[in-house]
């Protein structure tokens, strides 16, 4: 398929359906309200259901009835109607369900605002809803990342049977870039034995539930997730990583806050400061032995991101005190620029 040019909304929806995606239920809110536009048109031609719910809890709860019949499902939502379906999630985790969620962030608090943020971290990768669960956390930087990690989220619910979630920002979600749109990878995907689709007299009905009133069940199920997500967080890892091994100064940053940074870097690099740069792909799993590899001289580490610092807690987890770590950022809907993270890097090159 050649590229063509599309808005970062729709090209979700575009590959979501590439992938095998035949239901989406959604409600529309801020960036992210052209997905479910363009899913309204684009699913049912494509043999699909698409459905308006009369809100975020319903529309998650609805995302659980279709994955518990095994069905390929998605919803899409902003951060504080991805808030509204935290409890759905833990529940479709807790019941092993595949799915895949899309958040386009938004600033915040609150209803904060319509502009792009990044500060659903926290919510994202430590898990908003109760109980010992994970998600899978994909952070693109660009619309052809977010086509590409879409239709890998398919596979990857499918084959851990949890949720997962790609984590964009408001920029993604309204910006247009050219994409490629190809077709998915043919890999051998797990049977869905598990799924409530009729036991034509063959079986007992599977039972989809995560509801476990004896304690001692309820320990081995969370002992059972325990085992999936520590062979997720050894196998499951995704990084853009370069120039740590002589770099005076490292950048920490994600999404498209990324390409920002890059743009940054460039200068300082044509300008004589030696800079490298860590990109966490996946949030969960976090990237934490990558930064072994950084220049152990080098005079401290500058996360920049679309909130007050939110990734800082996993950079000092990664980096064990072995440097010092910075931060520039900004909230509410506004964005870092090249020039303030320039002057940061000199600082921190020049020892301030």
């Amino acid at each position: 398929m050649s590229r063509v040019l599309m808005k970062g909304n729709e090209a979700i929806g575009a590959a979501a359906i590439k992938a095998g995606c035949r239901y989406f239920f959604g409600y529309p809110i801020t960036p992210q309200s052209e997905l479910p536009e363009y899913m309204s048109k684009a699913l049912p031609e494509a043999g699909g259901i698409f459905l308006q719910a009369e809100s975020e809890i319903a529309a998650i709860n609805m995302v659980y009835g279709a994955a518990g019949a095994g069905a390929r499902v998605m919803t899409g939502s902003s951060s504080p109607g991805i808030s509204l379906k935290q409890e759905g999630i833990t529940y479709c985790a807790g019941a092993e369900l595949p799915c895949v969620i899309v958040n386009v962030m938004r600033g915040g608090p609150g209803l904060g605002s319509i502009q792009p943020g990044q500060a659903d971290y926290f919510q994202s990768t430590r898990g908003g809803g109760n109980g010992d669960y994970r998600t899978i956390v994909y952070a693109p930087a660009s619309i052809q990342e977010t086509v590409d990690y879409v239709m890998e989220a398919f596979d990857k619910a499918d084959i851990y049977r949890m949720p997962v979630l790609i984590l964009a920002d408001g920029m993604i979600g309204q910006m247009m870039e050219a994409v490629e749109i190809k077709e998915p990878n043919k890999i051998d995907l797990p049977e869905k034995d598990w799924a409530t689709v009729g036991t034509k007299g063959k079986r007992k009905p599977n039972i989809i539930n995560s509801l476990y009133l004896d304690s001692e069940k309820l320990e081995q199920h969370n002992a059972n997730l325990q085992k999936k997500y520590n062979k997720i967080e050894a196998t499951e890892v995704q990084y853009e990583a370069f120039g740590l091994e002589d770099a005076e100064v490292v950048c920490v940053a994600y999404g498209t806050t990324s390409r920002i940074v890059k743009n940054a870097i460039k200068h300082c690099n044509d300008n004589g400061i030696k800079v490298g740069m860590i990109r966490p792909i996946t949030l969960w799993p976090y990237p934490y032995d990558v930064f072994k590899s950084i220049n152990p001289k080098a005079k401290g580490i500058l996360t920049v991101e679309m909130s007050a610092g939110q990734m800082i807690d996993d950079v000092r987890i990664a980096i064990e005190g072995r440097l010092p770590i910075y931060f520039n950022g900004r909230c509410g809907g506004m964005i870092p620029t090249p020039a303030s993270i320039v002057e940061d890097i000199k600082k921190i090159a020049g020892g301030k």
